[in-house]
């Protein structure tokens, strides 16, 4: 059974993701930092559909501890397919934002693909089989008010995926990002219905299923030659 690692697995598009993982046949490693008791209950009902699951918890933004627990989850089994789902907000116009502030959302969204992916890549090419998937967001394409950090981390996922792609490419291992636009979760309660009406052309907001499907594609065999692609979950927004 291969494994796949969602960080930030106990949110909701990340335990949208866990499960449609686990539905595909996947022994999942949900990924939580403070709210590991979310992660227990996504691994338990992953369980209790007849899946397979585990929790794990670190903090993406400290390279050491990650390293070791990251190590410690290879031991048994290299991980094969990881899923960078973590990320934070934390918005304010870039005049009166605070370095702290720069520094949390970077440190999250772009170094965490470094501390964990890096880790987990010479165990997987031994497989010679694997997928990188990271999760971006419509503001790194489109931009967003108040999200300059936000926007510039999820950005630098898109060229770290790029190179990372043909990096990997010749040691079956493919690299994508996923770009939700606007998705039923905590992080978009702010919006009013006819805002979305007026940004969303399917006049919706997207689920966390629709996210989690295509991210369940392309952690697939049939997705094989996908790589190196920025795709978009978001309703039809340009």
């Amino acid at each position: 059974m291969k494994r796949a690692l969602v960080t930030g697995g106990s949110g909701v598009i990340g335990a949208a993701i866990c499960r449609s993982l686990a539905a595909k046949g996947f022994h999942v490693v949900v990924h939580a930092h403070r709210g590991l008791d979310r992660a227990d209950r996504v691994a338990g009902d992953i369980a209790a559909a007849g899946g397979s699951a585990e929790t794990v918890a670190f903090d993406v933004t400290d390279r050491e501890g990650a390293a070791v627990a990251l190590g410690r989850l290879a031991e048994s089994q290299p991980i094969q397919v990881v899923v960078n789902n973590a990320g934070i907000h934390e918005d304010a116009p870039l005049a009166a934002m605070s370095g702290s502030q720069w520094d949390r959302v970077i440190g999250v969204s772009l170094n965490g693909f470094y501390n964990v992916t890096r880790p987990l890549i010479l165990p997987m090419i031994s497989t010679r089989w694997g997928r990188i998937v990271s999760i971006s967001s419509v503001a790194a394409t489109l931009g967003n008010r108040g999200q300059t950090n936000y926007a510039a981390a999820k950005a630098g996922l898109h060229g770290a995926t790029r190179a990372l792609a043909v990096e990997l490419a010749s040691r079956g291992i493919t690299v994508n990002a996923v770009v939700p636009g606007i998705i039923e979760s905590e992080m978009a309660a702010g919006f009013a219905p006819e805002q979305i009406e007026n940004l969303v052309p399917m006049k919706r907001a997207g689920r966390p299923e629709d996210v989690a499907a295509l991210v369940a594609f392309l952690a697939s065999d049939e997705a094989g030659y996908i790589s190196g692609q920025i795709i978009g979950v978001n309703g039809g927004m340009a």
